[in-house]
């Protein structure tokens, strides 16, 4: 898988001036509106029969055949950056990579993609077929200049992409999350005077409430998700909880947490 707009590759030698002004110019590029060659609905079936899968080829599949979902999420081990791609198809991992690359910069709100990008990049040149959807542990819309780690990645290799971070980076709620959400509840995010690109109201992601304690002593907090590229803010929610299986995150990220974590651990002993 190599990217298509390789001028956007996130280079981390770039001043705090041009990368915001590339990261302007990636959100002017993307796409916040469905482009997906998926019907939605189709990520919640099962794999499709292996007659038809003989049949049409490993990387090809029916129009009522689930995508090829990947998720995408990071680990560190010191100033190393290692990023875990796992892909699924209906639920069933098809193909499991990774890489590590040295970090050049510090952690910088706003920023991430420069700092975890190079490994996230190769992580995806390792695969050897090309998602319908990346599930990016990150914001995506939800970002001061619309375009975060998931926007970021999804317009260098024009793949559909949605971040799904785990605190709020900008933006305002449309509704108090200062109670405890059912599953399956979601909550407009609008842009705000934090988000430089955006007008104030614009939508851009939502709260999501993909699990919850039944006892009204504990909750758990709703995952912050938004639209990387060529997905529209309405359908990021009905796309995150067709992906999550009784867990927070998205089955997708969280094997590519899983993952990420066992790397570390090679990555340790070939620095030891």
């Amino acid at each position: 898988m190599e990217p298509t707009r390789p001028e956007f590759r996130p280079d981390p030698a770039l001043g705090r001036d041009e990368m915001e002004s590339l990261q302007r110019e990636i959100a002017a590029t993307a796409t916040f509106a469905d482009d997906l060659d998926f019907d939605p609905a189709t990520l919640g079936r099962s794999e499709p029969d292996q007659q038809r899968l003989g049949d049409h080829g490993e990387d090809e599949r029916d129009a009522g055949d689930p995508p090829l979902v990947a998720g995408v999420d990071q680990a560190f081990v010191d100033d190393v950056a290692v990023s875990a791609v796992v892909l699924t198809r209906g639920g069933e991992v098809v193909e499991r990579v990774h890489a590590a690359v040295e970090t050049e910069i510090p952690y910088v709100p706003g920023l991430l993609s420069f700092r975890e990008g190079g490994a996230i990049v190769a992580a995806l040149g390792e695969l050897r077929r090309t998602p319908d959807l990346l599930v990016v542990d990150g914001s995506g819309r939800i970002h001061f200049r619309e375009a975060g780690l998931a926007t970021h990645v999804g317009v260098l290799f024009d793949v559909p992409a949605i971040g799904v971070a785990k605190s709020l980076l900008c933006g305002e709620p449309r509704e108090s999350l200062d109670r405890t959400l059912p599953v399956g509840a979601t909550v407009g995010i609008e842009a705000d005077d934090s988000v430089e690109t955006a007008e104030p109201g614009t939508l851009i992601g939502h709260a999501v409430q993909t699990r919850q304690y039944d006892s009204p002593n504990r909750h758990i907090n709703p995952l912050y998700v938004s639209p990387g590229h060529r997905v529209g803010a309405a359908t990021v929610p009905e796309l995150v909880l067709a992906t999550t299986a009784g867990y927070k995150l998205p089955e997708p990220t969280r094997l590519a947490d899983s993952d990420a974590d066992e790397a570390k651990a090679t990555v340790r002993e070939d620095r030891a």
